[in-house]
């Protein structure tokens, strides 16, 4: 099962165009990655969606590149902006960072975006998405994993269980 970008958009057209458009309001974003010690490192990165990939592109032998060569378990949280409204959502993706160092690829990657060199760059491998937002007086979860049909639950005010949509 191939767990790429173009995959989800495939699978979910609605869910990935809003989950790429919340990334794409803001250049900055937050990175967790899994420390040599196994303790987890937050750092700020930049996403780039091109070719029908989600790419992460970092500058040589930094500390997060060094963690995805190591474990590329990973989890990317969209910035959430400068005020609290939530009116986009919260949204973040986990998945496996997979290393290119094909020459032409990266050829490919820095001509498209301009990256400038040299750079380690991962193709995404997701393995969820998750937004989360408020829809009138609900707290509003969708998760999606390759392989799954989107997932959606509510939680009203009233203290009850959350609900499930049928999906």
């Amino acid at each position: 099962m191939n767990n790429s970008w173009a995959d989800f958009q495939a699978a979910e057209p609605d869910f990935a165009a809003t989950t790429r458009q919340r990334f794409e309001k803001y250049t900055h974003h937050v990175l967790a990655t899994i420390r040599k010690d196994g303790s987890p490192r937050v750092t700020g990165l930049e996403v780039t969606f091109r070719f029908g990939e989600l790419w992460l592109g970092m500058m040589p032998n930094s500390r997060k590149a060094q963690d995805l060569q190591r474990d590329p378990r990973f989890a990317v949280h969209a910035n959430p902006g400068a005020d609290a409204s939530m009116d986009d959502g919260d949204v973040r993706i986990g998945g496996r960072a997979v290393e290119v160092t094909d020459p032409e690829a990266m050829a490919r990657f820095q001509e498209a975006t301009e990256a400038p060199q040299p750079f380690h760059l991962f193709r995404v491998e997701l393995t969820e998405v998750v937004r989360v937002g408020v829809e009138g007086d609900e707290l509003v979860v969708r998760t999606w994993r390759p392989g799954r049909a989107l997932r959606t639950i509510r939680r009203g005010n009233d203290d009850g269980p959350p609900r499930t949509d049928p999906s």
